[in-house]
């Protein structure tokens, strides 16, 4: 028996959801419902659904969420609405008796986590968070050379990650540069990294300490850097011409369409100056973590690089390993003032050279390189499709790599990134559990 499952937000990252259940994975999962508080992008995917020959769904505004759990009779809810309303929709649906599926973040401050776990443990339900790296085969590979003790006990590990100026940019654009919204990059994006490392590591983060700021985007580092120009949004901006960080929606159909016809209904501007005012969230940012174990890892995030990529390495009492993944070695001028995978990052490859590389240097032998099979540059490394055949069509069994993400790993995931947005601020080591103690916390 299929089970029903219902969309609430429908921007660009919900065409992954709402095409693999429609389409892909429909033999096993019916999307029954659709909600927005857009009109214009709920028709846009209704005419999507056409396209691809799928049935029609009905449609809600997001204000009556709740209606469509109960008249669709609603098994599952996936949650891709702006971070900040999260745990809105996902509490909602487990009082509702059903299940959520949560992009990442899973929310964006302590209290809105807690009330994500307090309904998890009342109500009995499951909550899912899209981890989708998880699904990679390269860090598959990681989890597999660390838990078979190839490098021996970790005692330390440091993760550099690069967003290109294509990539990067594009979260001074949208509505993840004010920190509201997002939690900042530390919380947005970096969950994803904070969650690779405890998984990787099976181990749960106890102290965090930070540095960093906003140094390159914004009006003081357009200044700076000579890259302002005086335009509040690109489209219409004779200032934004010839601009390589102005997106231009009406020359990207997709984005067109989910953006710029739309924004008479919700004035939301995607293509906003990342050097204009309103910017509240850092650029480049250093992260120490002490670990149960007492392993410490070192984390980099740099959102205005060159090139995009990451280099992750762990240090063993046996030797070391090393993963290096470059997804584009630069930002060619033809794709400058675009994005990356259109209209979803990861959905495509860049079009730039890319490659990436699993190495082991054990103790006085050579080193290794770890063969890795079904690894694409598309997908987030084939990721995407891994995941939603685990969340929507499960072929039933133990997954020996534990893949699937819970509410409770994306609390640990949530509190290293807000545990260092504390220490930003404060200046001062912050202990994770003083934000969230989860000891008690089932792993449901």
């Amino acid at each position: 028996m299929r089970r029903r499952y219902a969309i609430v937000g429908t921007g660009a990252r919900a065409e992954l959801f709402v095409r693999a259940l429609a389409v892909e994975h429909a033999d096993t999962a019916e999307l029954v419902g659709m909600a927005d508080p857009n009109p214009a992008r709920l028709a846009l995917y209704r005419a999507r659904l056409a396209e691809w020959g799928a049935p029609e769904v009905p449609v809600y505004p997001a204000a009556e969420f709740a209606t469509m759990l109960d008249k669709e009779r609603v098994d599952v809810a996936v949650v891709t609405t702006v971070d900040r309303y999260h745990d809105e929709y996902v509490v909602a649906a487990l009082n509702a008796g059903c299940d959520a599926i949560t992009e990442k973040p899973m929310t964006v401050d302590a209290p809105k986590c807690r009330r994500i776990l307090d309904a998890v443990r009342d109500t009995g339900r499951h909550v899912g968070v899209t981890f989708n790296y998880r699904y990679n085969p390269l860090h598959e590979a990681v989890r597999r050379v660390l838990a078979d003790g190839e490098i021996g006990q970790v005692g330390s590990v440091h993760f550099e990650w690069l967003l290109d100026v294509r990539h990067g940019a594009d979260y001074f654009r949208r509505w993840h540069r004010d920190k509201a919204n997002s939690g900042g990059l530390l919380v947005h994006k970096a969950s994803h990294h904070f969650d690779l490392v405890n998984w990787w590591l099976g181990d749960d983060p106890v102290d965090v300490y930070a540095a960093g700021r906003l140094f390159f985007y914004g009006p003081e580092g357009g200044a700076r850097h000579g890259y302002a120009r005086t335009y509040a949004r690109a489209h219409g901006a004779a200032a934004a011409v010839g601009d390589p960080f102005a997106l231009s929606l009406a020359d990207n159909p997709r984005l067109r369409e989910l953006y710029l016809d739309a924004e008479s209904h919700d004035g939301y501007h995607r293509d906003q100056n990342v050097f204009a005012p309103g910017v509240s969230i850092e650029d480049d940012l250093a992260v120490l973590v002490r670990y149960t174990s007492g392993a410490s890892m070192t984390y980099h995030l740099t959102a205005y690089a060159p090139w995009e990529g990451y280099r992750v390495m762990f240090n063993g009492s046996k030797g070391r390993l090393e993963l290096e993944v470059v997804e584009s070695d630069h930002v060619s001028p033809e794709a400058a003032g675009g994005v990356k995978g259109s209209p979803v990052h990861g959905v495509e490859a860049a079009p730039e050279r890319g490659r990436a590389s699993l190495v082991v240097r054990p103790f006085w032998a050579p080193p290794r390189a770890v063969p890795v099979d079904g690894y694409v540059r598309h997908g987030h490394g084939g990721a995407d499709a891994r995941m939603l055949t685990d969340l929507l069509s499960p072929r039933g069994g133990p997954d020996a790599l534990g893949r699937a993400a819970t509410a409770k790993d994306g609390a640990r995931a949530l509190l290293v990134g807000l545990a260092a947005n504390e220490s930003l601020s404060t200046g001062r080591p912050v202990r994770v559990a003083d934000l969230l103690d989860l000891t008690e916390e089932p792993s449901r």
